[in-house]
């Protein structure tokens, strides 16, 4: 808490935070956080995912796996959908750490709500790791056959059976369910602040006034 000298009718501004929940505007953790979101960035742009059109049928490609963009396999093309799905949760898995490295101790009644939205936290982004670890998958047989596409089920990503396709509709629809559900628990676990001032910021305020008329 801080208090400036000013004019009296600035009093509703002499007592104010350091910052939001009293917190700098960017530490060394936080930077550390965004330089490792950069590099994996970097990383999901280097070596995005491909897919390779089957001898069986040429209209629908495969998974064909993690290539270097430079070094693609013949007859093959980049998923757009998954490289933006990959995208998403490095930016958002960049802001959950941005959250959980915040300076600032929190009070002790306020504690454990603070550990209760880090926890919430941490869960969505294991969550979305998790979703694209184990992405859905359905086969070409499927897709080029059937009169709806069959889904297969879960498979490593790095484990992927043959002639198998991600489904990206799918995958997007699990982003938008972690990451809304992730926001809501976070909001429902927020620190309410009080509408007054606390007893502390009254007396802050009252030490302030009465060095003011002293002088």
């Amino acid at each position: 808490m801080q208090v400036v000298s000013g004019a009296p009718w600035r009093a509703r501004y002499i007592i104010r935070p350091k910052a939001v929940g009293g917190e700098d505007a960017i530490n060394r953790n936080q930077t550390i956080a965004l330089a490792v979101a950069a590099v994996n960035l970097l990383l999901v742009l280097l070596l995005p995912p491909f897919d390779q059109y089957s001898i069986a049928s040429s209209q629908v490609p495969v998974f064909a796996g993690f290539n270097f963009i430079l070094a693609a396999p013949s007859a093959s093309q980049i998923n757009t959908g998954v490289l933006w799905l990959e995208a998403i949760v490095v930016l958002a898995n960049a802001g959950i750490a941005w959250l959980l490295l915040r300076d600032g101790s929190a009070a002790a009644p306020t504690r454990r709500k603070r550990h209760f939205q880090n926890g919430a936290l941490v869960i969505t982004g294991v969550n979305l790791v998790l979703m694209l670890l184990f992405p859905p998958f359905e086969s070409v047989f499927a897709v080029t056959n059937a009169a709806l596409p069959n889904f297969e089920g879960f498979y490593f990503i790095f484990s992927q059976k043959p002639n198998h396709i991600i489904v990206t509709t799918l995958l997007y629809v699990e982003v938008v369910f972690i990451l809304a559900n992730g926001a809501l628990f976070w909001l429902i676990f927020k620190e309410r602040r009080p509408a007054h001032l606390t007893a502390e910021q009254m007396r802050a305020l009252s030490a302030h006034w009465g060095a003011k008329q002293g002088k």
